[in-house]
């Protein structure tokens, strides 16, 4: 592969002028046997770069663990864009934001209760270190300067927005280049955060998705010289719980990228393809109220969700066409997905009595984080007993984020993070009775000061004014429903129940479960998480992708927390439903 260098206010390749066009294709969103496909069809709407992202607390979830295969086999995903004659930017973090999940960083730091993310604090150094120094020795073979596709990687990611602190962006630069990293290095930040995200001898570059020339005259105004590049060119938006399906017409979209390349700079479409953030990975963002992502990452992209063109991708196409050779070939149909279908679940599972089959519970005299239970995502289950009969108010100081709550086993009501909800009211059978409280992870907040999350109940539990002591705390993750005892569905079942079901197909292909008539939880199929379902919309489907599905016999599970849907039934069907846009 050809070295990418600086030369004067141009990036050269082997001595040639070079200007990059990519696009955003996160490895980690994406189905590992669709890679390949992904990436032709990035090259066929003209890209010559992909760029991506690495989730640091997928890679390594535990301090003692650390993975590099399967989904996350990044080696491999960058050998098949050179197979493709692409270049990668990569983007390591160790922050990613993303509307990923704590913005990449892994939940454990946050079990130190002193920590200071994204800074010098020597804790949070040490943990960047130790984790540089095990994802980037297997990557230095793909780098450009020795043959492989990627030309260049990125110091942290958007700092302005969240320090002006150079000595910290100056450690990582010096890290990558200490564990041999020689292919050029760069910032990225907002307009206005130009000067504060920046580095000296580090080709700083601006994200913004309209006004390309005001936004790239800021970008030479700060940087004098250099070659001038968007690395996140936003074509689309993500969609948040509660809110609309965010879209950006083609046209418009096409429009204001035709504005950017006509002044020569280099582009990263963000995204080019945004896949979905499978199981609990969405993020969230706290600007003094609480907004946790959907889990489709579609993005109005050039590729939805399920990877096919949409008429972004060929208006996208014609322009980058203008200024570069593009392939002649023809544009990839469709996928083909599986025919539309009905399935009834008829087997159920109520979580209160499968607890002994999802983990051990540990007890402890006040609540227990979720980082303190060492758990990265899904829900945690408070017990305690009620000490007297009689009308109580129950005050949790901090829910992080949803919390449903129970007096044996029937539901009292729900408390919100988002809507700011601290305290219920309710009336105790007997003394000795049970609470439950349930707590959903809902998302670590991806981005700004927010992002020191932990999760589950934080602070004291207060009963009629006074502490509440003596809990078991159940960690729930999720990660392994097979102890699940099921047996066939009898009557209304009140949540929270797992009800499963089987369907045959004869070829797999992609499709989309819709729950119409549920309420809240969580979709697996064959064992692979799927996502969270929820009315509030506006995503309705949970994308399914082919290979995880198998000829004959495949099973269904679903999660519901509240009241089952009457007839027990989900549906697949060709399309997705994400959720009327924004008039």
């Amino acid at each position: 592969m050809p070295v990418l260098q600086i030369d004067g206010d141009d990036f050269t390749l082997d001595g040639e002028p070079f200007r990059i066009i990519s696009g955003g294709l996160h490895y980690f969103r994406v189905h590992p046997a669709h890679w390949a496909d992904r990436l032709r069809k990035a090259r066929l709407m003209g890209l010559n770069t992909v760029e991506t992202y690495v989730p640091w607390n997928l890679h390594q979830p535990r301090p003692d663990v650390f993975r590099l295969d399967g989904e996350l086999d990044l080696p491999r995903f960058l050998d098949l864009a050179a197979a493709e004659g692409l270049h990668v930017l990569l983007r390591p973090g160790p922050y990613i934001c993303a509307e990923w999940e704590g913005g990449g960083l892994p939940s454990w730091l946050l079990a130190e209760p002193d920590i200071r993310l994204r800074s010098q604090d020597p804790v949070y150094l040490a943990a960047v270190d130790a984790y540089f120094e095990q994802l980037l020795p297997p990557l230095l073979d793909r780098l450009a300067t020795r043959g492989g596709p990627v030309l260049a990687m990125q110091v942290e990611n958007e700092f302005g927005a969240y320090s002006d602190d150079t000595a910290h962006l100056a450690h990582l630069a010096d890290l990558l280049r200490r564990l041999g990293v020689d292919v050029p290095l760069f910032t990225c930040d907002q307009p206005a955060d130009l000067a504060r995200g920046s580095l000296p001898g580090v080709l700083a570059t601006a994200n913004f998705g309209s006004r390309a020339r005001q936004g790239l005259a800021a970008l030479r105004a700060h940087q004098p010289n250099g070659p001038l590049m968007c690395t996140e060119f936003w074509i689309g938006w993500f969609d948040r719980w509660g809110g609309h399906h965010v879209v950006r017409e083609p046209d418009a979209a096409a429009r204001e990228l035709d504005e950017l390349l006509a002044t020569g700079a280099s582009v990263n479409l963000y995204m080019f393809h945004g896949g979905t953030s499978f199981g609990f990975t969405n993020g969230a963002n706290d600007k003094h109220t609480f907004r946790p992502t959907v889990g489709s990452y579609d993005y109005d992209a050039p590729l939805d969700e399920a990877g096919d063109p949409t008429p972004k991708y060929h208006a996208f196409h014609d322009v980058i066409a203008k200024y570069v050779p593009v392939p002649d070939e023809p544009v990839p149909a469709p996928a083909p997905k599986l025919p539309a279908a009905r399935v009834t679940l008829t087997d159920t599972a109520p979580l209160f009595a499968g607890l002994p089959a999802l983990g051990s519970a540990e007890k402890s005299e006040h609540p227990l984080t979720m980082e303190q239970l060492r758990q990265d995502f899904g829900y945690v289950l408070y017990e305690a007993t009620l000490p007297t009969a009689g009308p109580m108010n129950l005050e949790l100081q901090d829910v992080r984020d949803r919390a449903q709550v129970f007096v044996d086993g029937q539901p009292i009501g729900v408390l919100e993070r988002e809507n700011h909800e601290r305290a219920i009211a309710f009336t105790a059978p007997a003394a000795g009775s049970v609470l439950r409280v349930l707590v959903e992870n809902q998302g670590r907040v991806n981005y700004g000061r927010g992002m020191h999350d932990r999760k589950g109940l934080l602070g004291p539990v207060r009963l009629n004014g006074a502490e509440l002591t003596g809990w078991a705390n159940h960690p729930l993750p999720l990660t392994d429903l097979s102890g699940l005892a099921f047996l066939p569905a009898e009557g209304p079942a009140v949540g929270p129940v797992f009800h499963r079901g089987t369907f045959d197909i004869e070829e797999p292909a992609d499709t989309f479960v819709h729950l119409p008539g549920w309420t809240k939880g969580n979709v697996w199929i064959n064992g692979f998480h799927l996502g969270r379902h929820w009315s509030r919309g506006p995503q309705r489907s949970l994308y399914v992708p082919g290979p995880v599905l198998r000829p004959g016999p495949n099973e269904i599970t679903v999660l519901e927390l509240h009241t089952t849907c009457l007839d027990r039934t989900v549906e697949l069907r060709e399309q997705p439903d994400l959720g009327p846009t924004e008039e």
